[in-house]
């Protein structure tokens, strides 16, 4: 007789060696949830979170100024790619503060949960029976008064008043356990509900909301519709906003006034503006603010701040022919305190004068140099000496040939293209300090005219659908956090006893715990004591411990 080898049930039931991984793998959840939801560990990305936002507020961010960070890339060419790798030029979007967040606030929900619901429960309950032996606490007193021990527990009672108190009787021995202080764990509840509720907040306007920047010329010039982002010169999106439902409105700006120190210090700005929303974009009203920094217009749900200033260089160009071109347009502050400006102005010839688009690409002129708003000379060399426009003056080079119109690559508004240079397809006609209302001609009998110069305003338009949540949960939870501090937790017994000695009277023990600062207990003891045992009737000299 043959045996066969014994084949393994498969109906067995699970061996350790079979639970031995699962066993493994839960107690590493395990743990590494308990690791996350600490305290110390929320702390830890509280840190990260505030060092990974250092790098946003030092280097230039893509979603304020893309310009700003090629200029940084291109001026750094070894550790400028490397920090755009890094994402630090996307620091508030990157996948590694995106991940420092999220771990933060999953580490809070699980640290300040069970916390939240521990402080409910203290909050419903009631005063713990007293200690077998008040003598051992920390502040003791003791004393006789007449009457009865229901009578007695009562007077007691009736001056504990604010306090959460209960009273227990067995065996003949009355206690009465007082505790105030509830307010506090109901700050504490408040404090670490509001701190969620901020995170929540901070994230929701992250997500809906949206920021853009637009440059808006004062005195009469084109105004600005926000219905699509196209309509900024830089725009920010929230992760879910696709830029198809923002809150229609257009805004004009009729002027803008500046004052200056003698030193050219600014003391104010301001900008009569008017604005369109709602059933005014239909009946075409236009309705006047006056915008002033740190007052914005606010408007369905929109604020309108003023950011910054700036000049507007207006040329007028005649062509050959006579027929003329006309433009005006912001020219980038290089010097904050005296506003000497730097930008360039592209003119294409009328249309008719060359047929031949080639012919007509030769042709294209580009006034490039620098705007002084009140002008300063030091030989040709010119500077500014005031911000304000007491005698405007330009510094340019025009430049004749193809200023690249046509070929549809985007290019700086402030700068030309230096290959079109290099590659000789711009060619420089002409340098000359021109003051406002002169002229120069040049070879071919075009004439550059500098009209002179007109303010500018810098508007943001910011949309963020949970910041008044964020002001809402930052007063409670400070508010919170005040009451944890102020509000004191203490604990008082009273053991009432029938006396033994002399009949009718009754022994009154107290003892008191403070169960968190004992600064002033002492003094607060004493004070409750007088209040419980020496007014009561026929009282005994009062023996106390503190």
């Amino acid at each position: 007789m043959t045996t066969s080898p014994a084949r393994a049930d498969t109906n067995a039931p699970d061996t350790p060696a079979r639970r031995g991984p699962l066993r493994l793998l839960a107690r590493w959840a395990r743990a590494g949830w308990r690791a996350l939801t600490s305290m110390g560990t929320a702390l830890v990305l509280l840190f990260l979170l505030a060092l990974g936002a250092v790098p946003g507020a030092l280097l230039p961010q893509r979603s304020l100024n893309e310009s700003k960070v090629q200029q940084y890339i291109a001026e750094h060419r070894i550790i400028g790619p490397w920090l755009d790798r890094l994402q630090l030029f996307d620091v508030f979007s990157s996948f590694w503060f995106t991940a420092i967040y999220a771990l933060l606030f999953i580490s809070l929900v699980g640290c300040l949960t069970p916390r939240m619901i521990e402080h409910v429960r203290t909050l419903r309950s009631v005063p713990v029976a007293a200690p077998r032996n008040l003598s051992r606490l920390p502040k003791h007193a003791a004393g006789e008064v007449a009457g009865s021990p229901e009578s007695a527990a009562a007077a007691v009672c009736a001056r504990l008043r604010g306090w959460r108190r209960v009273t227990r009787t067995a065996d003949g021995v009355t206690e009465v356990s007082a505790e105030k202080g509830y307010l506090r764990e109901f700050g504490n509840i408040v404090f670490h509900f509001s701190l969620l509720g901020l995170l929540v907040a901070i994230a929701a306007g992250k997500l809906f909301g949206y920021e853009g920047n637009v440059i808006v010329i004062a005195n009469g010039g084109p105004g600005v519709c926000s219905a699509s982002p196209a309509a900024f010169d830089s725009f920010r999106a929230g992760n879910n906003v696709d830029g198809t439902s923002l809150y229609p409105m257009c805004l004009k700006v009729n002027d803008f006034q500046a004052h200056y120190l003698p030193n050219g210090q600014a003391t104010s700005f301001a900008s009569n503006i008017e604005y369109q929303a709602g059933d005014d974009l239909a009946a075409g009203t236009w309705r006047p603010y006056r915008l002033e920094v740190n007052h914005p217009l606010r408007i369905g749900g929109n604020r309108v701040y003023l950011q910054g200033h700036g000049y507007a260089p207006t040329f007028t160009v005649t062509f050959p022919n006579g027929q003329q071109r006309t433009q005006t347009l912001q020219w980038r502050p290089d010097d904050p305190r005296t506003l000497l400006s730097s930008g360039v102005i592209r003119v294409d010839p009328p249309g008719g004068m060359y047929p031949d688009p080639s012919e007509r690409r030769k042709h294209q002129l580009a006034i490039m140099g620098l705007f002084a708003p009140t002008a300063e000379l030091d030989g040709t060399l010119l500077s500014s000496s005031y911000p304000a426009a007491n005698d405007p003056a330009v510094a340019i080079d025009i430049y004749r040939g193809d200023t690249g119109l046509d070929t549809g690559r985007p290019q700086s508004l402030f700068t030309l293209d230096p290959r079109l240079i290099e590659q000789k397809r711009l060619t420089k006609v002409k340098r000359i300090n021109l003051r406002q209302g002169e002229q120069v001609r040049l070879d071919d009998g075009t004439v550059v005219k500098f009209d002179g110069a007109t303010p500018f305003v810098n508007l943001q338009v910011s949309h963020d659908p949970g910041q008044l949540w964020v002001l809402a949960f930052a007063m409670t939870m400070m508010g919170g956090l005040l009451v944890s501090l102020i509000v004191r937790r203490r604990r008082v017994w009273a053991r009432i006893t029938p006396s033994t000695e002399h009949p009718g009277t009754v022994n009154i023990e107290l003892g008191g715990l403070a169960r968190t600062d004992n600064s002033g207990w002492g003094g607060e003891f004493e004070k409750l004591t007088e209040r419980l045992l020496t007014d009561l009737p026929a009282a005994a000299p009062s023996k106390e411990k503190v």
